[in-house]
């Protein structure tokens, strides 16, 4: 195994430390870290800390009010949306994503003895990750995206509190990222709308915001 950093030094500078699948394992399963944030990235191991602060959780409840109004529209159609919860694909990269979201069917279901983790050698690739920004985006605009490339995430977003800006891209035929205006995922959802709720969390709280978001897509051609 690895001689990692030890856990305190790691969370006074987070860096990528040279590390192992099963040094990452004897991090991600200690029980009393389950609320750390640990990335994996072929030989590599990140570590943060920190805890989320009130802007960080309150645009993270805010997508969360936003991806129910949005397929609050499409009745028909199944969505499941997780939060912080960690993806991995086993012995070669993990995150955990502010936001995890699958449409359609066969989402991920917990069973009795199984790791409290979505495999995606078990599972298929969520939709859409989205990562909240407020100390994080340079990481985000960069390791963050090139992981979630790596694993084949269809669409990607960066929410970057500060700048009140969402940076969307969409996963192209040679593995890279694009920036889209438009999401794909949520078939048709202008990004700029995005930041706009954004602006309106700077005026008022998050339910009002997500109400004013309503409002907005009620103006949107319902998909067919």
């Amino acid at each position: 195994m690895t001689t990692l950093v030890s856990i305190p030094e790691l969370a006074q500078t987070p860096q990528w430390q040279p590390a192992t699948w099963e040094d990452y394992l004897s991090y991600v399963n200690n029980r009393y870290l389950e609320t750390v944030n640990i990335t994996f990235d072929q030989g590599y191991l990140w570590i943060d800390m920190g805890n989320e602060g009130i802007n960080h959780s309150n645009v993270n409840d805010l997508l969360s009010f936003l991806f129910y109004v949005w397929f609050s529209r499409e009745p028909g159609v199944l969505a499941n949306s997780f939060s912080g919860c960690v993806i991995e694909k086993p012995n070669q990269r993990a995150a955990s994503p502010d936001k995890v979201l699958y449409i359609g069917e066969n989402s991920p279901k917990w069973q009795e003895g199984e790791l409290r983790r979505i495999n995606l050698e078990k599972w298929r690739v969520p939709d859409l990750v989205g990562e909240i920004s407020d100390t994080t985006l340079a990481m985000d605009l960069d390791e963050k995206k090139q992981l979630y490339a790596a694993l084949g995430i269809p669409e990607y977003w960066v929410i970057d509190i500060r700048g009140k800006r969402v940076i969307a891209f969409r996963l192209q035929d040679n593995g890279k990222y694009q920036e889209i205006t438009t999401s794909i995922a949520l078939n048709g959802l202008p990004i700029a709308l995005l930041e706009l709720t954004l602006e309106q969390l700077e005026k008022t709280n998050n339910f009002n915001a997500a109400f004013w978001f309503s409002q907005q897509i009620s103006n949107l051609q319902n998909p067919s």
